[in-house]
């Protein structure tokens, strides 16, 4: 991976991929030299149709570009005219790009754009084809040959039912070594997938697993692995499509630098490697998973994780009493927007926004689980086709009944109104 001279090569390499980058072709999903690019260079080149927004001085070629505004923190940036999302390296807040702002892309400098590729190719191949030092290579010696295979890979979504298709992301994070660690969240994940696969019909190949436990260095949920799972979770999803998306781990906070928050704070959750490589955000997970969701999609997501009432970013939470009366509140604050696009995204979340969730063997009686995913699931599969307000409420009555020591009120949000009285919860 390195040369003689390692440090000009990838300078070099960097500096005429910054006038090739904005206009390069989507790579296949999970391109394995998009893989070592990233290694050697330090950020993604044209992966998972995403593109990174560089800070580097005006284009020759920004005629083939066009300007978006960064829905994160509102800077410029230049956007590659067939690109579908932005990530802006500055707050790495994800902007979809709607398909009314996309101008063809104009074919302008293309002799220079090709002289470029073959300049840059030449310069990897010599870079990556050098065998590199001891010392710098790492303590696991098939880290190579893993980066040159694909990541983790389940099949492709099952063709289409009178129901639709289903897919599952299952992230549990325990923690370990850490004064912080949690004692129930694998348990859960394993419970989870047994509910979705043995009770609801998910195919077990489209349920997608990310513990600590996992010999797949890409099914350990890291920062990078999550996002890279979020991005899977919605990928070719079309109408009467099921998704879940189920986290159990810790929760936080941080101050809301985008301003689209009511309470001027960001809800987050927590990868494995957040210390390091920090938390990932509620107006990321909403870019991601929510915005995409096409018309005659669902996607459900499970939170059990402290401070993770409104982690989806939706736009309506539920206020329900002791008494079960319920009133929908608009939490649309700032014009930018977080609905779908024509699909409905409904979130379980463990507690509200200021509250902590618990960790506990309260309910099982010998084993510690989380309090929201024994409860759901007990709820769920004990009253199929029940409405989510029925569910809701079974759900706060068991940990209430629990008394876990912790004050959490499963809260409900959704991209748009319904009545939970009468409106069943189908995974």
């Amino acid at each position: 991976m390195f040369s003689t001279n390692p440090k000009s090569d990838r300078i070099l390499a960097i500096n005429e991929l910054k006038h090739l980058r904005p206009i390069l072709p989507k790579a296949p999903k999970f391109c394995p030299v998009s893989n070592i690019l990233y290694q050697f260079l330090g950020f993604p080149v044209g992966i998972y149709n995403t593109y990174l927004a560089p800070s580097f001085p005006k284009l020759e070629l920004e005629m083939a570009c066009r300007n978006e505004r960064c829905n994160g923190c509102g800077r410029q940036l230049l956007v590659p005219s067939e690109a579908q999302i932005i990530r802006c390296d500055a707050c790495e807040g994800i902007t979809r790009i709607s398909r009314s702002s996309v101008n063809p892309l104009i074919r302008a400098g293309q002799d220079t754009i090709n002289h470029t590729v073959n300049r840059v190719k030449s310069r990897m191949t010599r870079v990556m084809s050098m065998p590199s030092p001891n010392a710098a290579r790492p303590a696991n010696p098939q880290y190579y040959q893993h980066q040159l295979s694909q990541p983790f890979v389940p099949k492709p979504l099952m063709p289409p039912s009178a129901y639709g298709r289903k897919r599952a992301v299952l992230c549990g994070v325990s923690y370990n070594g850490k004064s912080y660690k949690l004692k129930g969240t694998v348990n859960d994940v394993h419970c989870m997938k047994y509910f979705l696969v043995d009770r609801l019909g998910f195919p077990n190949h489209s349920v997608l697993l990310l513990t600590e436990h996992e010999t797949d260095p890409f099914r350990i949920p890291t920062k990078q692995n999550m996002r890279m799972a979020l991005q899977w979770l919605v990928q070719g999803c079309q109408s009467g499509d099921s998704l879940v998306f189920y986290f159990s781990g810790h929760g936080s906070t941080q101050p809301d630098y985008s301003m689209d928050e009511i309470d001027g704070i960001d809800e987050t959750v927590c990868p494995v490697d957040f210390e390091t490589e920090g938390m990932i955000i509620d107006d990321e997970i909403n870019a991601t998973i929510v915005r995409p969701l096409p018309h005659g999609a669902k996607l459900h997501a499970i939170i059990d994780a402290c401070h993770s009432g409104t982690v989806l970013d939706l736009r309506f939470l539920c206020r329900i009493n002791r008494e079960g009366h319920y009133v929908w509140e608009d939490h649309q604050f700032s014009p930018t927007y977080k609905g779908t696009s024509g699909g409905i995204a409904v979130s379980i979340s463990s507690c509200d926004d200021h509250q902590k969730s618990a960790d506990t063997t309260a309910l099982s009686g010998d084993t510690s689980t989380g309090a929201l995913t024994y409860s759901f699931i007990q709820a769920a599969d004990n009253n199929r086709g029940s409405t989510y307000g029925f569910l809701l409420n079974a759900m706060r009555h068991k940990i209430r009944e629990a008394k876990t020591g912790v004050e959490m009120e499963p809260q409900l949000t959704s991209s748009e109104r319904f009545d939970i009285y009468s409106t069943p919860m189908v995974l």
